[in-house]
């Protein structure tokens, strides 16, 4: 089955053709960086504006690049409907819906964090269950995967999300954009000793998984001195390192415990910030973890991701119809505390 994935959640603008689940024929993505770097940050308005202008060629040149036609090759459709920018996803299952409907294709709304969680099954053959650990600017989730309809979320943050504090601590020191990949750029010439973060100690009802980073970002950003190691210059790198430290050995030390409860040590990780240079080490390294990372051009939103996981949806026989709308927010993906 041929799929042709949508994603526009954010401020990727990407098309791909993916061939039952797994072999990528096209994956175009158009990235929007330099229309919101002058904000160290992306514009919602900005972002949705450029998809309503971009869609159209990226979608072409998707189905260009895979030598195939929508009306006489292509099978279905697939969509993300959810979370990211309402305006965003509008743009694209506004526009999946149109072209679904005008080449008589069924078609299918996608999660994009589970497809993100997916998105190493594009390369690896991976047995369930595991852990899944999706880490973007907007999400933090750990979770036991029994199976690809069966997601138990076990943590996730109960504030900032680890992509969303690396980018605000990189704006704040101006160390460039994207704030996340500038910083682990930068950390990867610093010394992480410098500075001791606090990490948060989450004690109240059942948060034994969570992680919460607004603390961490304060202590970075607000109250840097103190936490400073006697001896260490305060430059960029040195901050960039220590706080990747303190970040990532948050998220690590979840994983590890979760194994450790569950008897899981099979270990899938997704999202952006699954290119992080630090938490790739680290979980490659624990000889009882068995781990999994997507290819870099995979970790950040993509279309490929959104085809293949959509292939699965639409070979049960699920559908979507005209009615289906975009939401922001998914319930369960974060947590209230206590």
């Amino acid at each position: 089955m041929n799929v042709l994935g949508i994603e526009t959640s954010c401020d990727e603008c990407s098309v791909a053709v993916v061939v039952d689940g797994r072999k990528i024929l096209s994956n175009i993505v158009a990235t929007q960086v330099e229309r919101h770097a002058p904000w160290n940050g992306v514009v919602p308005e900005i972002a949705s504006r450029l998809h309503v202008e971009w869609i159209e060629d990226v979608t072409t040149r998707a189905l260009d690049e895979a030598g195939l036609s929508l009306k006489e090759d292509i099978d279905a459709v697939a969509v993300t409907s959810r979370p990211g920018l309402i305006g965003s996803l509008l743009v694209g299952l506004s526009y999946a819906k149109g072209l679904a409907w005008a080449a008589d294709k069924p078609w299918v709304g996608v999660d994009h964090m589970m497809a993100h969680l997916y998105a190493p099954h594009l390369e690896y053959d991976i047995e369930y269950p595991y852990l899944g650990l999706i880490v973007s600017g907007g999400h933090t989730i750990l979770c036991r995967v029994a199976s690809m309809d069966e997601v138990e979320v076990l943590g996730t943050t109960i504030d900032d999300a680890c992509g969303e504090a690396f980018d605000k601590v990189a704006k704040f020191y101006d160390m460039g954009y994207p704030g996340g990949v500038a910083l682990d750029k930068l950390a990867e010439n610093g010394d992480a000793d410098a500075f001791r973060f606090p990490e948060p100690r989450l004690h109240k009802g059942p948060h034994r998984y969570d992680v919460s980073y607004s603390g961490l970002k304060t202590a970075a950003v607000n109250q840097l001195e103190q936490f400073r190691t006697v001896g260490y210059e305060a430059s960029l790198e040195n901050i960039a390192a220590s706080f990747r430290k303190a970040a990532i050995d948050m998220l690590v030390k979840r994983v590890r415990l979760a194994a450790k409860d569950t008897g899981i040590m099979r270990v899938v990780a997704g999202g952006g910030v699954s290119a992080n240079r630090y938490l790739r080490i680290v979980l490659n390294e624990d000889k009882k973890l068995e781990t999994y990372f997507p290819s870099i051009a995979l970790c950040t939103d993509n279309g490929a991701m959104i085809a293949a996981l959509g292939y699965h949806r639409l070979s049960k026989g699920e559908r979507s119809d005209l009615n289906l709308n975009a939401a922001a927010r998914v319930s369960g993906f974060r947590r209230p505390y206590p």
